[in-house]
């Protein structure tokens, strides 16, 4: 287990970050391109800034973290705070756009424990011997379609234009599974797959995009592929026969599909 006043220092280290953007007046500007045919406007502001900072705060805290691990032994710690990373990048975008009072400090309280227990279990992970490393890596697999949902639900929410939508889902996408596989499958980094999931999830994001659906609609439609194919790669992986996995896979997309029209 991690050293208790360095998992409590990070955690609210970085709940000080999202506090502090709350509270400090944020003006926004526009960086303006003129490109052959078309004028590219990317509207930023202190919200956006604060958040990329409290990302790098969050890897960099990660790290100083994970160097009292008795099991490091020297390697490199970039796979263990990806994830917080990612974590602290997306709760950013839903606590920006909720509304003050009540709603954001339910949101707020929520991203703390969330962060708290990625911290937790990004630091037992490390020792595959660990008593709890198998409840670990079946919770981080769940934060992180959870976090796919959320950040894809907040982006519906926020009416973001459609070419800040894509680079943003792709990244998120293609860094869950990514996660998600190095943990299911024997540590190994599986790019392609992580890569090709994230297409997929921008391809379907651009159909839907102009569909009259509701955030939690958009998030469904969006997680269930994810999942779907991040389970097929980890199938195969285990020599399941073809198939039965792309049976699954169909099986599980139909089913998010089904949930999201009952939404």
């Amino acid at each position: 287990m991690p050293d208790a006043n360095r998992l409590g220092l990070l955690t609210a280290t970085v709940l000080l970050a999202f506090a502090l953007t709350r509270l400090l007046p944020s003006s926004e500007f526009n960086l303006e391109f003129q490109f052959p045919g078309f004028f590219f406007i990317l509207p930023l502001n202190l919200t956006t800034a604060m958040t990329m900072l409290t990302a790098g705060l969050t890897a960099t805290g990660m790290d100083w973290l994970l160097r009292g691990h008795p099991s490091l032994k020297g390697r490199a710690t970039y796979q263990w705070w990806l994830l917080p990373t990612l974590t602290t990048f997306v709760i950013g975008v839903p606590l920006s756009i909720l509304p003050n009072g009540a709603p954001w400090w339910i949101g707020f309280a929520i991203s703390g424990t969330l962060l708290f227990f990625i911290f937790l279990a990004e630091y037992i992970v490390v020792d595959a011997g660990a008593p709890y490393y198998a409840l670990s890596v079946a919770g981080l697999t769940a934060i992180s379609y959870t976090l796919f949902f959320i950040f894809s639900a907040a982006l519906r929410s926020s009416d973001a234009r459609l070419f800040l939508i894509l680079p943003a889902l792709f990244i998120t996408a293609s860094l869950a599974s990514l996660r998600i596989l190095h943990l299911r499958i024997g540590g190994r980094w599986e790019f392609a797959w992580a890569l090709g999931i994230g297409l997929v999830c921008i391809q379907l994001a651009a159909g839907l995009h102009y569909w009259p659906l509701s955030p939690v609609q958009f998030g469904l439609m969006l997680t269930g592929p994810l999942y779907a194919l991040s389970n097929l790669a980890i199938n195969l992986d285990e020599n399941i026969p073809m198939r039965r996995a792309m049976l699954v896979t169909a099986i599980i997309a139909a089913v998010s599909w089904g949930l999201a029209v009952l939404f």
